[in-house]
Order: C-alpha cells, then sequence, then structure tokens
C-alpha cells in the first residue's frame, strides 16, 4: 500500500501540476498576451474563460477513460491520461502569443487547455480507484487520502516555480518568456510520472468483475443518475472554494488591491501546503466516524467562512490573507480528503470508474469552471467584494443539502468479523 499510494500521489501531483500552472499563469500574464484589444478587465475575463474550457472537458475525459477503467482496467487508464495532459502543457508553452500569430493563439491556447482538462478528467478515477480497491477497509479512506494529496503537491510545484520565475526575472521577461518554463518542465515532470506508475498491477476487485459492463456510461445513467448529480451538486462548493482562494484571489489581490505578486502567492502556498498535510487527519476521521458526517462539518465551514474569508483579503496584509485562504482551505479538505473513497463506494465495481469520475467531474463544471470568472464580474465595483462571498456561501449550502440526500458508506464490519479478516473486505 504505499508503493501504491506514492505513486497514486505522485501522479495526481504532476497532472494537477499541469492544470494549476494554467490557471496561475491565467491570474497574471496570458491576459494581455492572448486577448490584448480587450480592456484589463475583459482580458482576465476571457483568461479566466479559457481556464474553463479545462473543466468543461473533465466530463468527456472521465466518460471516456471511465470506460476504458471499466471494460480493461484501472490501470491503462493512468498511463493515458498522464501522457495526454503532460503532452497538451508542454504545448501550451509553446504557442506564440497574438502579436505574433494573431487570432490563432487564442484559439490554440483553448483547444490544448481542453485536451488538458480532458486528460485529467480521466487521471482521478483510475488513481483513487487503485488506492481504494487495494486498501483494506478499517484504513480505505486514509489510503486513499493520498492521491487527494496530489493536487496540494501539484499546486505548491507549479506556484513555486511561478514565484521564483517571478522573483528572479524582471516583469519584461517574465512576460515574455519566464511564464513558459513551467509548461515546459511538465513534460518532464509527466516522464517520471509515468516510470513511477510502470510498477503498478491491476485492481484486485477489476479483476474479480464477472461480466464487465459493456457500456459503462449507459448503466449508470439508467440505475445510478440521481447518484451522479447528487455528487456533482455535492462536490461543487469544494472546487469553487479552492479555485476562489487560488485563482479569483490571487487576480484580485495583484491586480485591485495592489499586492505584489510574490506576497500573494506566498500567502497562498502556505496555506495550501498546510491544507495539503492535514488531509491524512481528515481521513483518520472519515475511517473512524463516516464519511457523510465529515462531509457535512466542511460544507456547514465553508458556509460560514465566506464572508470572513472575503473580509481578510480585503485588507491586503497578508497575515490575514494567510488566515483567510487557510480557514477556506481547511473547511475544504474536511470534505476533499473523505471523497476518493466515499465516491466510489457509492457505487457497484463494474461502473465505479464510470460513476465516480463523471461526478466528480461534474462536479468540476458546476464549481470550479464558473467561480473565477463569476468571482470577477462581480467584484467589479468598489469595496469588499461581498457579492463573491455571497456567490460561494449560495454554493455551499447547495452542497450541504446534496450531501445530505446521500447515503453513507462506512464499511462496518460484523462482530465475528472485526478481527484481521474486516480489514480486506471489499468496497
Amino acid at each position: 500500500m504505499p508503493r501504491l499510494a506514492a505513486a497514486s500521489l505522485a501522479g495526481t501531483a504532476v497532472e494537477f501540476y499541469d492544470f494549476f500552472v494554467y490557471g496561475t499563469a491565467a491570474a497574471l500574464v496570458l491576459g494581455p498576451l492572448f486577448f490584448p484589444t480587450f480592456s484589463p478587465l475583459a482580458g482576465t475575463l476571457a483568461a479566466f474563460g479559457t481556464f474553463g474550457i479545462g473543466f468543461v472537458a473533465r466530463p468527456l475525459g472521465s466518460v471516456v477513460f471511465g470506460h476504458i477503467g471499466d471494460r480493461y482496467g484501472r490501470r491503462p487508464v493512468l498511463f493515458l491520461s498522464l501522457f495526454l495532459t503532460g503532452l497538451a502543457t508542454v504545448a501550451v508553452g509553446c504557442v506564440p502569443s497574438y502579436a505574433t500569430i494573431g487570432a490563432a493563439a487564442p484559439v490554440l491556447l483553448l483547444v490544448l487547455r481542453f485536451l488538458q482538462g480532458f486528460g485529467l478528467g480521466g487521471e482521478w478515477g483510475g488513481a483513487v480507484l487503485l488506492a481504494v480497491e487495494h486498501a483494506p477497509a478499517r484504513r480505505r479512506v486514509l489510503w486513499s487520502s493520498f492521491p487527494q494529496m496530489g493536487p496540494s503537491v501539484g499546486f505548491l510545484l507549479a506556484n513555486g516555480v511561478m514565484l521564483a520565475l517571478s522573483a528572479g526575472l524582471t516583469d519584461a521577461e517574465f512576460r515574455a518568456w519566464g511564464w513558459r518554463i513551467p509548461f515546459w518542465g511538465a513534460g518532464l515532470l509527466a516522464a517520471v510520472g509515468l516510470l513511477l506508475r510502470s510498477s503498478l498491477t491491476e485492481s484486485p476487485q477489476f479483476q474479480r468483475i464477472g461480466e464487465r459492463a459493456r457500456l459503462p456510461l449507459a448503466e449508470v445513467l439508467r440505475d445510478h443518475w440521481r447518484r451522479v448529480l447528487l455528487t456533482a451538486g455535492a462536490l461543487s462548493v469544494g472546487y469553487a472554494v479552492f479555485y476562489a482562494v487560488t485563482t479569483w484571489a490571487l487576480a484580485y489581490a495583484t491586480e485591485r488591491l495592489g499586492v505584489s505578486r510574490t506576497v500573494t502567492l506566498t500567502c497562498i502556498m502556505a496555506a495550501v501546503a498546510v491544507k495539503g498535510a492535514l488531509t491524512p487527519v481528515s481521513a483518520l476521521l472519515a475511517d473512524r466516524y463516516g464519511r457523510r458526517p465529515l462531509c457535512l462539518a466542511g460544507c456547514t465551514a465553508c458556509a460560514l467562512w465566506m464572508f470572513p474569508m472575503v473580509a481578510l483579503l480585503q485588507t491586503g496584509e497578508p497575515l490575514l490573507m494567510f488566515a483567510g485562504f487557510l480557514g477556506a482551505l481547511l473547511a475544504f479538505i474536511t470534505m476533499f480528503a473523505v471523497i476518493a473513497a466515499y465516491l466510489p463506494e457509492l457505487y457497484e465495481p463494474r461502473v465505479r470508474c464510470t460513476g465516480a469520475a463523471v461526478g466528480y467531474n461534474l462536479g468540476g463544471v458546476l464549481g470550479g469552471a464558473l467561480t473565477p470568472v463569476v468571482a470577477t464580474a462581480l467584484a467589479r465595483g468598489e469595496g469588499p467584494p461581498w457579492g463573491v462571498a455571497a456567490y460561494l456561501t449560495g454554493i455551499a449550502l447547495l452542497s450541504l443539502g446534496c450531501f445530505a440526500l446521500l447515503p453513507e458508506t462506512r464499511p462496518v464490519p460484523e462482530p465475528a468479523e472485526a478481527g484481521p479478516a474486516a480489514e480486506t473486505a471489499p468496497a
């Protein structure tokens, strides 16, 4: 399990590095480089629009890769999705700007962002299912939380590189070529991730499936459509909060509050690092007390914290901004440390890869694709952007209602099975 968990974490870290480095670039430089004829605000909105295309592509990727995972195994999904995302990310770093090739530049950017999201749509399902379906039942959330730490590692890698380049280069150098370096580095990271995954074995639960689903998506839509919609709504707050902190707040603090790019990135990265380190704590609590209670607690915390977070951000003071970001991300990880085990447990093994991945990535469309754009538009006026806080609070309440309608799935062994045998109970 430690070797498998490490390989799952490394792969998700690489793929989310690819995804996050685009979000940071969209907040910092892509607007003026690829949409120079727009006003500064419109250029930022357009850059965030291409950012959102990646989320729209993710459910499509989850359908295609989910079909592969349910028909041919979880392991092939890990290789194909990582290769596609890495290739698209390197290509983004090679796209000439609008000044060089005109309107073709934003079109190429949009196509490559779509491919990034398509590949990432398959990554999550394959990574978490290998962990979930190998793990002992008593510690299933703990082991499946390792892929959930991958986004934190990927974010820190992406923004660490951006921070170093931003601090070491002049603004002109960063805008001319410095922003491309993190995209080119994705090729090396993808190669490392593929090497680590080469030794993984197929999921034992997949190998035990008798008759495999011929059309997994059709079965999911026929038999589990309500759960797919509920999980999508339930997860939307996590995406909304995470990208409000890591993408919208970065742009807002640098453009509207005049806080330096380096200071803002440092505050966000520190909060993400703490969030990543505490992920196993939430997972252990979920293994002990259940999946649903942790998810309900996380949603409630998000609903209560959004207005304080915006107030702390508005101060422009680094320590207060950090406190606002940290509170939001701790509420977020209370839920998202759990769902890597929770979502697969909601579906039978023959359609698990498709059902879990489609619900997870539809939540990304609802919560992640629109949040930077909507938040940027809501923050246009003078004074604190309370509209952003209200928007995020509303999504948190929606997610709270959806989680309330989902069942608990924590395995409860019979007294006679309380020994070692219970630890290997299937999901």
